[in-house]
Formats: C-alpha cells, structure tokens, sequence
C-alpha cells in the first residue's frame, strides 16, 4: 500500500491520518504480495482472520482461508495483467469452535485486487446479518410464491385454507353472518386444451381469472360485505374457489353464484377463436359446512360433480347426501379398477337381425358386443351403474379396449366355425376413446392382431358425440379410412335434426328405443320413424331399429323399410357360449324368438 513519506511534516501528518483511519475503519484490509503473504493488515483485518489462523499465524492470507477458500492462490495466479480483479464479494462460511464444543457461524465477504504488478489489496468484510436478511427475504418470498398461482396471479389453495379456517374459528354461536363457499370446474376445459393448444388453455385460464376479480369487485356490497372480504383463487389445473365472508343473508351467495355462472359462460375472444367455457359450481353455505376447511373445500367439491352431471353449466348447493353418494361412486371406482384388473368384465352379444317386407329374417346380419361386470360379492352389476361412473373416472378408455378386442377374438372364431355366424361385429366407442389420438392405431391393431376384415366391424357413436367438434370429426374419418363402418347411436335423443344428418360422416343410423317402442301405437312416432328411414336411404344409409320387443313392433318397424331390428324379440343379450348355440339353432331350426 503506498503510504506517505513520514519524514516531512505534512506527510507524517498525512501518514498518521492514514494510520488512524486504517485503525478505526470498519472493513478489514490486508497488503500482500502475489504469493499472499501479509505486507500489512489493520487491527479489523487481525480481528477477523485470527480465530481462523489454525496455528495463530497471519502471516500468509491465503494459507489463513485455505480452509474456506482454497482456490484464492490459483484465482490470483490467473490475473496476469498489471493490475485486475482477482474476486469480488466472494462469500464464504467460517466456522470457529468456541469451548463447550460450541461453534459460531458467520459469513465473510472476500475481495482481492492486483493494484499492480507485485501486490495484492485484499478487503474482508462480515456480511452474516446481512446475509441473514437475505436469507429471510428469500424466505418470505418463497412463502408468498407458494401462495400464488403464477399463471393466474391468484392466491392458491393454502390461502383459501387459511382464510376459511380463520373465518370458522371466528364464527361464534350468535353470529349471524353468512358464508358461502363456491368451487367451480371448466366445463369444455379439455377440449379447448386438446385442439387448440396448451397455450391457448392458458390464456383462457387467465382471462377466467380476471373475470372473476373484476365480478367480485364490481358486487359492491352484498349484505355488509365488501370486494375486499371476498377471496378468488386458483386451486387446481381448471379449478376455482370463491369464498364468500360476512353475507346477510344465505340467498346473497346465490345471486353472487349466478352472476359468477353468466359471466364467465360468455365467450373468450383469443385471436382468431371465440371460446365457450362455461363452469359448474358446488356451494356450501355455512349452515352445510362442517368439518375444517379441507372438508369443506371437499363438500363443495362434491356439489360441483353434481352440477357437472346435471350437464354443467350451474351451480349445486350440497347436501349431506351427496357425501354418501360420492363415496359409493368413490368405492365403485376402486371395485371397477380392481375389476379391470382382475378380469371380473366380460362381454355379451345381442344378435342384429336383417328385416325385409317379405317377411324373411336375415339371422346371420350382426351382433353388437356390450359389457358386462360379474362382481364377486354384488352379482351382475348393471351397465347403467358402471359405464357412467366409468367415463367420469376416465376408465371407459380401458374398458372400450377391451371390450373390442375380446369381441373381435370372439367374432373370428365363429367365423371359423359356425356357417351362420354374424357377417359384422358393432362395438361402442365411447367419448374418451374418440378423444385419445392413438385410437385409430388402437383399432387398426386390434383388427390386425384377431385378422379381422375391417369391413366386419362397425363402431358405433352417439348422436351427441358425433356434433362434438371439428377434433371427433377427424378421428371419425380417420376410422372410416381404415375400412371399417361407422353408426350414430340412439338417434333422436340428441340435439341434431333430420336435416343435419347429412353431415354425419356415418353408414348406419340406429333408430332409439323409445321411438320403436310407441311405433306400433302412435303415428306420430310412426312419422318420424319414417322420415328417419328415408332420410337416410336417400343419404344412402342403411337403418337399424333398436328395442324391439312385440312381433306388431317388428310388424311395423319392418313395413316402413328399416333395414334391421334388434331386441328382445330376436334375443336377448348373449354370452359367448350361449351365442354360439343361438347360432348353432337358429341354422337349424330358423328360429329366433328369445
């Protein structure tokens, strides 16, 4: 360190004034040459450094924080320039062992320039409470990032916890505010997600969000509530909570649960694309909630399925019954996951007969493959108990695909052993199966697997599904080029018209049940059974009418040209055995009554 000449007057005032401030300042400064060893060092620097000196030696820097840092000798070899940084702020943990095996922790900030050709200015500084505030800060940031839906900008699930705790533990017995708990899931979230990108999903969760901020803002008062007291949140993927504090009265939550319903059922301009995503919403007013928060974040969780599978779109204010209902839909799940697993499924076949004016039945015009579940304990479980809950839980995928290949295994079996075997196979394709982008390679496997003609196998979609979007209508001419045939289930319970049949990419069209079952006593269902026939021969669609029971069904059903029936009638569902004698007789006797 250049210091002033302390043999004249003004510079030996000079030097003690430096002297003095190297005494008193507050930063620890240490001169050595490039080898680290120490030219001068002021009492701050020897305060600091000694209790690191393992042999009570300063007289080497960088053999002192060896220990802590021992790269300074080689990072100061580096700089071969004049003059240059060698480190700066660098960070290091010292620990002193103090007696009583105590250890005091600290924090040493290290810096070291070559100022010029010979020596180093090393400056040592203890940062431990600053580093402690760091530490503290990045603490409390992290805290409040764990609370915070990034992509919404939302509070997230702890917060609705927090605050629904603290609003329970306030309540007192004569409290007589209200509070409301809504919990709301995307109707069409998947869909949306699925054809138009994560991306675009995003951006509509984000517009959610702010319109559901902007409604709570714009409900002035509800009761003697304010905006404020209000808390909207992001509690999962297309999941959202609203919690409602200090209402007046129980039906404020419902005029703030419909205002919440219209406006977020309105459409989402994102570029080119105008969104519809409406929400179904479960509600749990105070006099339901019971429990901590977590069950009553559930309670509201479970009213919001009900809505959903009302058809969505509103909302449902729990009732302790649903509780009851959602655990015996939760332990049928598990059933029906163990049944998968454990082979308990197993498939029928009702026999699909060709119809002519003559009077001549065609017995060998079809099957159609529908599951059935044998449980150890509950017996035959009717599908009407399964396939619903099925879909909901996201195993009717699972089950689509067995249910074709064990058909298909069946079906080229009789062909190989029975002359009247059913010349075609139609089996069910259900939402979730249309909506997997590997379902064309799924069936084009299993048709190659059993050598099955796909001219042999007919899928078979409802009339809903069919109008569903642009994504179902792809994967339905993806199927059809393979070769197979494609049928609109169950039509006339859907939203689409005669007029709109053209624009089903379908072969057959199966007339519903509750049209052939008042066709032989009403002439109003006489008529559109008809108009239906028609329709579809002109489209150059064949027709297929289910459920018939009565020989003046199929009297009637055969006289307006419908090209097949199904029912019970012809037969009931059967096994694969027991199809395989219904085959055996019907070739010999002609005979298809059940």
């Amino acid at each position: 360190m250049n210091l002033p000449d302390p043999e004249t007057t003004d510079d030996s005032d000079a030097y003690a004034a430096l002297l003095q401030f190297l005494y008193r300042v507050p930063v620890g400064l240490v001169q050595t040459n490039l080898d680290g060893e120490v030219e001068m060092m002021n009492p701050k620097a020897a305060q600091m450094l000694m209790p690191l000196a393992t042999d009570a030696s300063l007289d080497n820097l960088f053999q002192v924080l060896s220990p802590m840092a021992p790269d300074l000798r080689k990072m100061s070899l580096a700089v071969t320039a004049p003059s240059g940084e060698v480190c700066d702020s660098l960070r290091v943990d010292v620990s002193v062992p103090l007696a009583g095996g105590r250890t005091v922790r600290s924090t040493l900030s290290i810096s070291i320039f070559k100022f010029d050709g010979n020596r180093l200015l090393a400056m040592l500084g203890d940062v431990t409470l600053e580093v402690q505030r760091e530490q503290a800060g990045l603490e409390r940031r992290l805290r409040d990032a764990a609370r915070l839906d990034l992509l919404t900008q939302m509070p997230n699930r702890e917060v609705v916890k927090d605050r629904l705790f603290a609003i329970q533990t306030q309540q007192t017995s004569d409290d007589q505010n209200e509070f409301a708990v809504l919990f709301m899931n995307c109707d069409r979230f998947k869909q949306i997600n699925d054809a138009l990108g994560v991306a675009v999903g995003d951006e509509m969760l984000g517009m959610l969000a702010e319109r559901l901020r902007a409604t709570l803002r714009l409900t002035d008062r509800v009761g003697r509530s304010s905006p404020a007291q209000h808390i909207a949140a992001r509690v999962g993927g297309d999941e959202f909570v609203v919690l409602l504090d200090n209402l007046l009265h129980p039906d404020d939550a419902h005029a703030v649960a419909q205002r919440l319903l219209d406006v977020l059922a309105k459409p989402y301009g994102i570029g080119p694309h105008q969104l519809y995503c409406g929400v179904s919403m479960g509600v749990v007013m105070k006099a339901q909630a019971s429990g901590d928060a977590d069950a009553v974040m559930q309670d509201a969780s479970i009213a919001m399925v009900e809505a959903k599978r009302a058809g969505g779109g509103r909302y449902v204010v729990f009732e302790t019954a649903m509780q009851a209902a959602a655990l015996l839909r939760s332990r049928t799940e598990a059933q029906l996951r163990q049944a998968l697993a454990q082979q308990q499924l197993f498939v029928v076949y009702q026999p699909v007969v060709g119809l002519d004016k003559s009077g001549d039945i065609d017995v060998g015009s079809g099957v159609e493959a529908l599951v059935r579940w044998e449980h150890p304990q509950r017996g035959l479980v009717s599908p009407v108990e399964f396939i619903g809950l099925a879909e909901e839980c996201g195993l009717i995928g699972a089950i689509g695909e067995f249910v074709l290949d064990s058909a298909c295994g069946d079906f080229m079996q009789w062909q190989r052993s029975h002359p009247q075997a059913p010349r075609l196979l139609a089996v069910n394709l259900s939402r979730a199966q249309i909506e997997q982008p590997d379902v064309v390679s799924m069936v084009a496997k299993t048709l190659q697997t059993h050598q099955m003609p796909a001219h042999q196998l007919q899928l078979e979609i409802t009339e809903s599904l069919a109008a569903q979007s642009v994504l179902v209508q792809q994967q339905l001419s993806a199927l059809k080029a393979l070769g197979l045939t494609l049928a609109l289930d169950d039509f006339g319970t859907g939203y689409s018209s005669l007029s709109s049949l053209h624009q089903f990419p379908v072969d057959v069209v199966k007339i519903d049940r509750s049209f052939t079952a008042q066709g032989d006593t009403s002439a109003h269902h006489r008529v559109l059974i008809e108009a239906t026939v028609r329709v579809a021969q002109s489209l150059g669609m064949q027709t297929v009418a289910e459920g018939i029971e009565t020989t003046s069904q199929a009297a009637v059903i055969t006289a307006l040209g419908c090209d097949k029936g199904q029912g019970y009638l012809y037969s009931h569902p059967l096994t694969a055995e027991q199809m395989q004698a219904w085959m055996a007789r019907v070739s010999t006797e002609g005979n298809v009554d059940a």
